[in-house]
């Protein structure tokens, strides 16, 4: 019986997997997680790749999932050809981290998508370097920089951010300085649509919910063990996404403007 159910759920993954997609989604979501997974007599650290969608009705969507023994732009390029060969014609705005060569990745296959690197992942990076006593102050302080309202000021406040904590942790202003040509995009786009993108944390949120499916695991014994459990467990966590990300209307309505004529017509 159990070998019947494993192969019934071996079935559900590849039709998932292969599923029509979409033509437009306004937001897409890249990133890869990092799990445990016995390969060759030896467990190694496999990098799962994820990709979630915003829909055109604001709800979340994974759209597939992927696996490689390394994080590269190279298999990045293989994901997004997949997403097109699966119907995917538009993507408005692809967040990334900030992996070397990922948005060129991106712009081979959607040459008029907008990469914007993730906040989420800025943020995560930059407080790496911070004790959990400042961690706070910290991000408090790199939060107007890319709340702020126009990017002369996000300069205005990534300059007061390295005077105050350049002398303490000067990797910080360092990295969003190199970094600043993928970040800046987010302020050409109004309100809405900079909260749908930073605030949705939506490969953060997942991740976690992931974590937490894995962590009592050592490791698993095969990616295809991995993928049952992976699929399941994204499955579970999908079942919460009814809801539009929040001020949805407003940001399509913003959309239709940005992006007039890429807008699918009903």
């Amino acid at each position: 019986m159990i070998s019947q159910v494993t192969d019934a759920i071996s079935e559900e993954v590849l039709m998932w997997q292969n599923r029509p997609l979409d033509e437009v989604y306004p937001i897409v979501y890249l990133d890869a997680v990092r799990i445990k997974v016995r390969h060759d007599s030896r467990v190694i650290n496999k990098a799962v790749y994820l990709a979630i969608g915003i829909n055109m009705d604001g709800i979340k969507e994974v759209l597939g999932m992927w696996t490689s023994e390394n994080e590269g732009a190279k298999f990045w390029l293989q994901v997004v050809t997949e997403l097109k060969n699966r119907g995917v014609k538009e993507i408005f705005i692809a967040c990334v981290d900030g992996l070397k060569g990922f948005p060129e990745a991106i712009e081979a296959v959607y040459p008029n998508t907008q990469i914007q690197l993730c906040i989420v992942h800025m943020v995560r990076h930059s407080l790496n370097y911070v004790s959990w006593k400042q961690r706070k102050e910290v991000a408090t302080d790199l939060k107007a920089i890319y709340q702020a309202p126009t990017v002369e000021m996000a300069e205005k406040n990534l300059d007061a951010f390295a005077a105050k904590w350049d002398a303490s942790h000067p990797t910080i202003a360092r990295s969003w300085r190199n970094n600043w040509e993928r970040i800046i995009p987010l302020f050409s786009y109004p309100t809405e649509i900079r909260k749908a993108i930073y605030t949705t944390n939506a490969i953060e949120s997942l991740n976690m919910s992931l974590r937490k499916v894995t962590k009592n695991r050592g490791h698993f014994p095969s990616d295809e063990a991995m993928f049952k459990l992976l699929y399941l467990a994204l499955k579970n966590i999908a079942k919460k996404w009814t809801m539009p990300i929040r001020d949805w209307k407003s940001a399509l309505n913003q959309f239709s403007i940005m992006f007039h004529g890429r807008m699918p017509t009903f």
